[in-house]
This record gives structure tokens, sequence and C-alpha cells, in this order.
């Protein structure tokens, strides 16, 4: 069982140029996303984070070196090809405004489960890979360890939509803002039904795309995952509630 702190970059230039940045190189952050990813750091004071992951596109390695600097966390990012930037293909780099009267485009955001961009990635394959990593990074590190992926928006909405249990067709329904934080309980494996072999329990979002506040509420592992009766808050029992 571990506490997964699933963070999105900070504002970048193609963000505030409002393009599809995608996997083009040179793409990093912009004055405003290095400010917040500094103010993001200043919120995992106190936080016993060992592992800080990310993808290997500028921004969040950016990001990551920023957030660990800002905690006072002496971590070297580890990079993880499997939780880049969708592969947008021919869409990449394009203005999101002109994108928006592409055929694609309603597919995109109403089916996205059937949506491949041209020359790039289908959308659900992007969530098959990322909620792979988490679950093997998940396998390796100890029962309290507390740890950061630094990821891109459709990756960690993908995530997120795996999180809590939803169909793919929903992913469109989730907003990961720049420099967000999203909290995940990872329970460890449990025997199945037939005792041959584990299977992960559910996983539990704890916050999602919170931009304030401190994060130490979020990472303190309860001693059991409540089931029923929701939780009792942070800081709290984990005991049933009327």
């Amino acid at each position: 069982m571990s506490i997964l702190i699933a963070i999105r970059h900070g504002r970048s230039t193609s963000n505030s140029a409002g393009t599809l940045a995608g996997r083009t190189p040179g793409v990093e952050l912009d004055d405003t996303g290095v400010e917040q990813a500094r103010a993001l750091g200043r919120r995992l004071a106190g936080v016993p984070v060992t592992r800080a992951i990310t993808s290997p596109l500028e921004r969040c390695l950016q990001t990551t070196r920023l957030v660990l600097e800002s905690a006072g966390l002496d971590l070297t990012p580890e990079v993880d090809e499997r939780v880049i930037e969708t592969d947008y293909g021919q869409w990449s780099g394009k203005l999101l405004k002109d994108l928006a009267d592409e055929p694609l485009w309603v597919t995109v955001q109403g089916s996205p489960d059937r949506a491949r961009f041209p020359g790039g990635e289908a959308m659900a394959d992007v969530r098959t890979r990322v909620v792979d990593a988490v679950l093997d990074w998940n396998s390796r590190l100890g029962d309290h360890d507390v740890w950061l992926l630094t990821s891109h928006g459709d990756p960690l909405a993908a995530l997120l939509n795996w999180a809590c249990g939803a169909d793919f067709r929903h992913v469109q329904r989730l907003g990961v803002e720049p420099a967000s934080a999203s909290v995940i309980l990872l329970p460890g494996a449990q025997p199945s039904p037939d005792d041959t072999k584990p299977s992960p329990k559910q996983p539990r979002i704890l916050t999602m795309n919170s931009v304030e506040g401190a994060l130490t509420r979020w990472t303190t592992l309860p001693e059991r995952q409540p089931v029923v009766g929701g939780a009792a808050g942070p800081g709290q029992g984990t005991e049933p509630q009327d």
C-alpha cells in the first residue's frame, strides 16, 4: 500500500499560447508555471516523500525539480516513459481553437474510448500505459511510502478515471489543472477468491485536482481502507460514520 501524489506540470509556454503541445520538444514552463511549481513544493512541506517519478518531457522535469527544491526534499527525479504526454500525432503543436473544428474533436470529447489521433496514439492506450506504470511502481514500494508522479493533463485524467472506477467514455468529465495535485491511496494485493493469485484492492481517491492547502492532511496512511460510510476526514479514524 502506498500513497501517490499525482501532479500535473505547471503552466507551460504551450498552455499560455493555446496550443496542443503533445511531445513537441522545447516546451518549457512559463513564468507563471515556475511559480506554480514552487508553490506546489511549499504545499508538500512535511510530507515524507520517498520517490519522485516523472515524464521525460522538459516541462515535467522542470516542475519536479522545482517542487522537490521548494519542498526541501533531497530526491533525484526518476524518468518513466510510460507516463509521457499523449502522442497527438498530426495534432501536435496546433492551436486548440483550430482543432475544435476537426471532425475527430467530437469523438475525442464524446467517445474518447474510440478516439485515435491521426498519426498518433489511441486515448484508451494512454490509460493502459499510465495505469500499468502506477501499479508497477506501487508494487516496488513499501507499505507506507508516499511518492510523486509528475505527468500531463490527459494521462492524469485517464489515471483518475481508472482510480474512481469510471467507464473511460467519461474521462473528459475530469479536469486536471496545471500544478494541481491528486492524492490516491493504492492498496497492495490481496488473495483472489480462488486463492490462486493476488488481486489488487480498489484504489481510493483522497483528493483530486487540489490547487491550494497543505498536502500533509492527505498523506497519513490509515490503518485500513474504509469501505462503507465514507471517510471521517483528515486526521480522524476510519470507522464508518453515521
